[in-house]
């Protein structure tokens, strides 16, 4: 294809203003630029120095508005670290790749001695038949004789690396100067690097509220409170007011959980188990309780094979698709657990999603941001007295029928059908998490109590 694509792999661990001018200097360039944050690298132990959830949110926040940008997170939601050779075959179908290089990558080029041709995977042949940007900070020194034969160069203004940035966090210094607010906003709000784990729930207060609002239109009531709250409505949020009930919650996440900013539910339903329960506008005044919650990762596998993948944030299930109990394998890690689980189908589920079918299946219900996953069947027959369980947070399930012909298995993620699948494996993505927004007075807890002594 007649197109020049700029391939940017960093760490961006976190991802600074300099990072940020590389992108726009590149996207007047070319046609397209793709940034690809690195998955974990042992040669370089600082891309595990947070979640990599929190690391894809904060690139999400950094590039998301550049023209011709587009951030590929498919590395982090791997867990894998893709060498330039291999993103140089992956994307030679979508045009001509140039790939996105620091000065130290090509010093001691005229030698043969530079990074790239010594450690690089086919450094080699890369050099010389490859496309290369070269970025050179102020002050740095660059040899033209050092660059590969097929190389422009592009000079940036902002100084900087990750490792100060995170550095100067650590000593409580200001970084302002080094990151975007929004950048900067998100580090504070979930304390990282500073050297400790970051907590599982955080206080959050809108800077003057602009908002997204994701409501059931179908309520009148859930209208009614639109209303109010319309005025509030701008192209740049910073908080999206979903107001329905658990469904609209769970359609309003699939739909703007990568916009990367909290999420406040008001209940015009039912349980609301992931909503506040007043309706009034007064939460525009006040400090808000966060909880950062993981969705799962699905892969799926029909009866022909294909696979696909989605996100859920409460549950994924298979069931029976005909008359007949389903005959299911059940591994987890990749090691068989139970060769053989006659039942209606299997399901597993976050903390949030256990408080839904999971306990209707039977599953105890776990407090909203427990680390934690619950795996439970429904009307199990053999194993015979067989209880739901709770995994590791870092578990992988994989369920698949024993007789795909006889006994086909239904998938649903998030009660969205997938239609008759052989196979399906659940996880916890390493991309993607929404934070769930809730006034002070109210307790999570108070409502996993009323569900659990009604």
């Amino acid at each position: 294809m007649d197109r020049d694509i700029a391939i940017y792999g960093a760490g961006f661990n976190p991802p600074g203003r300099h990072h940020r001018e590389v992108v726009e200097r590149l996207g007047r360039l070319y046609d397209e630029v793709i940034v690809a944050p690195w998955g974990p690298r042992p040669d370089k132990p600082m891309t595990s120095d947070v979640e990599p959830f929190h690391r894809a949110a904060m690139v999400d926040i950094n590039f998301r508005d550049l023209p011709r940008c587009r951030v590929d997170l498919s590395d982090l939601e791997a867990g894998t670290f893709t060498r330039a050779y291999d993103l140089n075959q992956r994307f030679r179908a979508e045009g001509r790749p140039w790939h996105v290089v620091a000065c130290s990558c090509v010093r001691g080029g005229q030698y043969d001695d530079s990074e790239i041709q010594r450690q690089w995977k086919r450094g080699g042949e890369l050099w010389r038949e490859a496309r290369f940007v070269v970025f050179r900070r102020p002050g740095e020194d660059l040899d033209p004789a050092d660059l590969p034969p097929i190389a422009s160069v592009i000079e940036i203004d902002h100084e900087g690396t990750s490792l100060i940035i995170r550095s100067r966090v650590f000593h409580h210094q200001t970084i302002d100067h080094m990151v975007i607010p929004k950048v900067g906003a998100y580090i504070r709000r979930h304390g990282l690097y500073r050297g400790v784990a970051a907590p599982r729930q955080v206080r959050f207060r809108p800077d003057g509220l602009r908002c997204l609002i994701a409501a059931d239109e179908r309520n009148p009531e859930s209208r009614k409170v639109a209303s109010l709250i319309a005025p509030f409505v701008t192209d740049d949020p910073n908080l999206i007011v979903v107001i329905g009930g658990d469904g609209t919650m769970l359609r309003a996440i699939r739909e703007h959980w990568r916009i990367r900013i909290p999420f406040y539910g008001i209940n015009t339903g039912h349980l609301g188990f992931l909503l506040n329960d007043s309706r009034e506008i007064d939460f525009l005044e006040q400090e808000l309780v966060l909880y950062p919650m993981p969705l799962l990762w699905v892969e799926v596998e029909s009866l022909e094979g294909e696979v696909k993948t989605a996100l859920a944030f409460n549950d994924a299930w298979v069931e029976r698709a005909t008359g007949q109990a389903a005959w299911i394998r059940l591994s987890v890690n990749g090691r068989e657990q139970i060769q053989q689980i006659v039942a209606d189908g299997i399901l597993v589920a976050t903390a949030a999603g256990s408080t839904s079918y999971a306990r209707a299946m039977g599953a105890m219900p776990l407090p909203l941001n427990t680390p934690a996953l619950v795996l439970v069947g429904s009307n199990v027959l053999k194993p015979a007295h067989w209880k739901p369980a709770v995994l590791p947070l870092d578990s992988c399930v994989e369920v698949a029928t024993l007789d795909p012909s006889k006994r086909p298995l239904q998938g649903f993620i998030d009660g969205v059908a997938q239609g008759e699948v052989r196979a399906m494996r659940t996880r916890v993505s390493n991309i993607a998490a929404v934070e769930l927004a809730f006034l002070p007075m109210h307790d999570p807890a108070f409502k996993l109590a009323k569900i659990q002594f009604p």
